[in-house]
């Protein structure tokens, strides 16, 4: 089901700050070329993580979920200078387009994509994490969140995507193993009493989460 109506889906794109050529750029391709093009982050979302990255000062990201790169070169813009972003991807051909694109922004001293199951990256990389996005596979979303949240700084903070799944989160039928893997997280998070969170109706729903006592 629609979460947002089309009519004011449309509105708020159009009163968002268009994306730059590159970045526009992408979006085609990544529409044109790549299976699952409705993962692709867009315009109002893309900006959302910019201006998260950039108000919270955040210096080191962590991105789960690289898929062509759009959401990577968004959050770059609102890098502060010297900050950076890990990003994980387990598909070489997504890797391989997040790649050319980033190689040709301003930002590609700044980001790394690391191929790879995601756990594993998590586990290899050092110290801390400022911001973390979420938004892999959503079988593994509660192990990404229990790997992340003990190696977030004082005033780090999460944020996990896709969590109203279209809507399916309502529908108690839907036996789908993502669909499942969604309420869990969402239920997890809900009941977490280390943290203090916030669903979002977003696209497909972003839920911000930061630690208790963070900040």
């Amino acid at each position: 089901m629609p979460i947002v109506s089309d009519p004011i889906e449309r509105y708020v794109e159009e009163h968002t700050t268009p994306p730059e050529p590159l970045l526009a750029e992408l979006a085609q391709e990544t529409r044109e070329t790549l299976e699952s093009p409705q993962m692709l982050t867009g315009t109002v979302e893309g900006r959302l993580l910019e201006l998260l990255v950039y108000a919270s000062g955040a210096r080191r990201v962590l991105w789960l979920g690289a898929y062509s790169g759009y959401s990577a070169l968004s959050m770059a813009a609102g890098l502060p200078p010297g900050g950076r972003i890990d990003t994980c991807e387990l598909d070489e051909s997504r890797a391989a387009v997040a790649r050319r694109y980033i190689e040709q922004s301003p930002y590609a001293d700044r980001i790394q994509i690391h191929l790879g199951p995601a756990l594993e990256t998590i586990g290899r990389l050092d110290g801390e994490f400022d911001f973390v996005f979420i938004d892999a596979d959503k079988p593994n979303y509660v192990n990404y969140y229990e790997a992340v949240l003990p190696r977030l700084t004082e005033r780090g903070f999460i944020a996990a995507d896709n969590t109203l799944w279209s809507g399916r989160v309502l529908d108690d039928a839907d036996d789908d193993e993502s669909t499942r893997a969604i309420k869990a997280f969402n239920e997890h998070v809900k009941s977490d009493s280390r943290v203090t969170s916030v669903m979002l109706t977003v696209r497909d729903g972003v839920t911000l989460i930061r630690p208790k006592g963070g900040g």
